[in-house]
């Protein structure tokens, strides 16, 4: 069977050739989405800051406890993007236990925006090693390792910006070690400099010589509460964080994307592979009529799937590779991903992709060969000559249920809100799609019958052909109308619905930023500044904010969600968030204001107690005290920055337009380095450069997916268009010029994309209204100009195209050459 299929590939390549390119572009796309998954799964931080410990005692990371209605018990853990601490007291407790040998805590203290500064006793967590001078003695004295000294040398002075102000500090020695750049201060000094007051980022242990480590490791976790106690080889997990968060983003990046693509490969691969079966049913009608078995049949189709599989990852699997090298280099470059962060060469990927490709194509080739296999052998050379009138009653009962799941969703989708209505209005797209590849045939047949008279009004004669070949060829173009429903189906609605959040957020944050300008720090700025800032005279209000994140289980898991952090005391004259129910004016600690699609996803109520994890971990329990509209302008939940903590960065200023009051912000951001003045139009368009920021990833994905499809559509035409041949021939003999042969073909392509576009326009905008809807109360979606004309010139292009062009090509040879053309 390997040699007959091998044969059949070699002397009939060009019915493997759509097969093929599926294939490969298959394995292009999941070998770079299984090296991203790879990576991140298998990504484990190396310790650096703290490598020299044998204990590490940290909470890097969260977990949420939810007991089921069936008695079991669930777990979820989530990185804490601010990073936890531990109780300062706890080291004083953990040097009691027996087989400590020393005890070293690490305060974290934010240094010019980075937590570099620590206590010179945790030098030893490294280990750094003095390699001139000595080491600080008194406040306001310090020692620098090589990368933060700068050429600085002892006895040099040096301005520090800690806590949003610069601090003149004395150089007292230079040290060296393998963690990132240090700033060491005095002990008491580090503990006064320390962001939470009694609170560490990490607290280091060294056990005694020959001390079981292990057991240590268990009676210090009795007394850390819910912090983990890290082994030297686990102790990087204290010390990434930002790394730790980029492995979930490419784990949840290639997971999600993958699984669309996989669902996308086994579907065109089917597409394709059938229509390769139909088009050959003479040669393998041949095949069971010499008595081959219908095991024998489908063993052939499906090693001739296997065979064009192995080629397909041979050449894009190394594509594949080298998609994901640039990939990576792109989302370093956008800040998606540390430039630290290692990304593995995809051992497993690579092997992976190969095998679902393998699998895709046998199982694709072994559902196409039910129909030429299962046939009679005297029924199977007049079986061939026809296309099959029925479908099939499975497809069609299926293809019913499909529609009435998706009207069921679509249902929901208008009728619910929030997220119910996104997550029904992506389940209704899928749905939609779905029961046009299983009811294609029928879509056809009726569209054929309703196209009939405008097709003959228009053509003519050549109208009539196509009509009657669109009736006659509607199981045979149901490939094709589903690849360009799909093309439409998701270019027409996941595409712009990027546009419509970035066009919502824009409006929001300029409709509601009363304020009329803002003094902005990402290094933070003190609570000094923000009193200066309102000593200004004419200065009518001012907010100091704090952009940061809150954790919240959502059904068995953990959730991140962009939070704002305010002084709500004059809030109301600097932002306007569009609240529906309650007030912001009742904001203060344990409370907290939610955007309405938040409240919507999570089921919050005015005036409920929610569970929320602040940044750093910390619990909060708080009252709903407001539900606003402009959560994608202002983030999705409002707490008091008194409860946060924290330096805030960024102060919006209510005053009047003036150039003294300007003059005076400046100066008050002059005094305090690393803050830029900067007025709403300014911010409003920083929030827009930042969402194009983090579209470009969801575009980039979109445009693989929906280009796929193309790849997929143009295939499956090309291949309809060359299998034609022998009819154009019969027709070309029986009278029919070229001109009308070619204005036949224009015909069936225009009554066929008419269809689809109706199809694939009805399903994107039901599915872009459901969910533009559900996030921002706007039932009408944007939808650019360029972008509609895009979608639908480009489905136009690309059928006309691929149509046009191969028939040209066939109408070029002499119809006798092709009348005995059996394929």
């Amino acid at each position: 069977m390997i040699t007959l299929a091998a044969r059949m590939l070699r002397h009939r390549p060009g019915s493997s050739v759509a097969t093929l390119i599926a294939l490969t572009l298959g394995a292009l796309i999941l070998t770079a989405m299984g090296v991203l998954i790879e990576s991140g799964l298998r990504y484990h931080p190396a310790p650096a800051r703290y490598a020299a410990a044998d204990l590490v005692v940290a909470r890097p990371d969260t977990t949420f406890t939810t007991k089921q209605f069936d008695g079991e018990v669930y777990r979820s853990t989530a990185v804490l993007p601010e990073g936890g601490t531990v109780p300062a007291a706890l080291a004083t407790r953990i040097r009691e236990l027996p087989g400590v040998a020393a005890v070293a805590v690490d305060e974290g203290i934010p240094v010019d925006g980075r937590p570099s500064g620590r206590g010179w006793s945790s030098a030893a967590l490294t280990p750094y090693q003095l390699t001139t001078g000595v080491a600080p003695q008194h406040r306001g004295e310090v020692v620098l390792d090589g990368a933060a000294a700068g050429g600085a040398q002892p006895g040099d002075r040096v301005d520090l910006l800690i806590g949003g102000e610069l601090r003149p500090y004395l150089i007292t020695g230079l040290a060296t070690g393998s963690g990132p750049a240090a700033v060491f201060f005095t002990d008491a000094e580090a503990a006064a400099l320390a962001p939470k007051t009694g609170e560490v980022t990490a607290i280091g242990v060294d056990a005694q010589p020959g001390a079981d480590v292990t057991e240590l490791q268990s009676r210090i976790a009795t007394l850390a509460g819910d912090a983990r106690v890290l082994t030297g080889g686990d102790s990087g997990l204290a010390e990434h964080s930002e790394d730790r968060a980029a492995a979930g983003l490419l784990v949840q990046i290639g997971g999600s994307f993958g699984g669309y693509v996989v669902l996308l490969i086994v579907f065109v691969v089917a597409a394709t592979v059938g229509l390769s079966v139909r088009h050959r049913r003479r040669d393998l009608a041949l095949v069971r009529a010499v008595a081959a078995t219908p095991g024998q049949v489908r063993r052939m189709i499906m090693l001739e799937s296997a065979l064009v599989s192995v080629v397909a990852g041979a050449i894009g699997v190394p594509a594949g590779l080298a998609a994901a090298h640039w990939l990576t280099g792109e989302l370093t470059g956008r800040g998606f991903l540390p430039s630290s962060f290692p990304m593995l060469p995809g051992s497993i990927a690579a092997p992976a992709a190969l095998v679902i490709v393998l699998a895709t194509a046998v199982v694709a080739g072994l559902l196409a060969a039910r129909r030429v296999a299962g046939i009679k052998p005297a029924e199977a050379l007049g079986e061939a000559a026809i296309e099959p009138a029925d479908p099939g009653r499975k497809r069609l009962i299926s293809g019913v249920i499909a529609l009435g799941a998706a009207g069921s969703a679509a249902g929901a989708a208008v009728v619910a809100g929030g997220q119910t209505a996104m997550g029904a209005a992506l389940g209704m797209l899928y749905l939609f799609v779905l029961a046009v590849a299983l009811l294609a045939p029928w879509i056809n047949r009726i569209a054929a019958r309703l196209l009939d008279r405008p097709l003959r009004a228009v053509f003519g004669t050549s109208g009539y052909l196509a009509s009657a070949n669109l009736r006659a060829n509607a199981r045979g173009t149901a490939t094709v109308l589903t690849s360009l429903v799909l093309a439409v189906g998701f270019g027409g609605s996941v595409w712009f619905l990027q546009n419509n959040l970035e066009r919502q957020a824009v409006a929001e944050s300029r409709a509601g930023l009363l304020a009329s300008r803002a003094v902005v720090a990402p290094a933070g700025l003190s609570s000094s500044a923000v009193a200066e800032l309102r000593a200004i005279p004419s200065v009518r209000a001012v907010t100091p904010t704090r952009h940061t994140s809150v954790i919240v289980p959502l059904m068995g898991d953990a959730e991140t969600i962009v939070a704002r952090a305010v002084d709500p005391a004059s809030l109301g004259e600097t932002l306007d968030l569009g609240v529906i129910e309650g007030s912001v004016g009742e904001l203060r600690d344990g409370t907290a204001a939610v955007s309405r699609t938040q409240a919507s996803l999570f089921g919050w109520d005015l005036g409920e107690k929610v569970e929320m994890r602040l940044g750093d971990g910390r619990s909060a329990q708080v009252r709903i005290v407001a539900i606003y509209q402009r959560g994608l302008g202002f983030g999705d939940v409002m707490l008091p920055l008194s409860q946060v903590g924290g330096l805030s960065d960024e102060v919006l200023i209510s005053a009047p337009v003036s150039a003294s009051v300007d003059a005076a912000v400046r100066d008050v951001a002059a005094t305090h380095p690393g803050s830029a003045v900067v007025d709403t139009a300014e911010l409003t368009g920083g929030l827009a450069r930042d969402l194009a920021l983090s579209a470009w990833l969801n575009r980039l994905l979109i445009a693989v997916m929906v280009g796929y499809a193309v790849v997929a559509a143009a295939n499956t035409m090309v291949m309809a268009a060359l299998a034609r041949r022998r009819e154009l021939a019969m027709l070309r003999l029986a009278g029919v010029t070229k001109r009308q042969i070619k204005r036949m073909v224009n015909a069936e392509q225009a009554g066929l994309l008419g269809t689809a576009v109706v199809l694939g326009a009805s399903i994107a905008g039901l599915t872009l209204s459901s969910v533009v809807r559900a996030l921002t109360g706007n039932p009408v979606p944007y939808v650019p100009a360029i972008g509609a004309l895009t979608v639908l010139g480009g489905a136009a292009i690309l059928a006309l195209a691929t149509t046009v062009l191969p028939i040209a090509r066939l109408l070029r040879t002499p119809p006798v050459e092709d009348i005995g053309i059996k394929e």
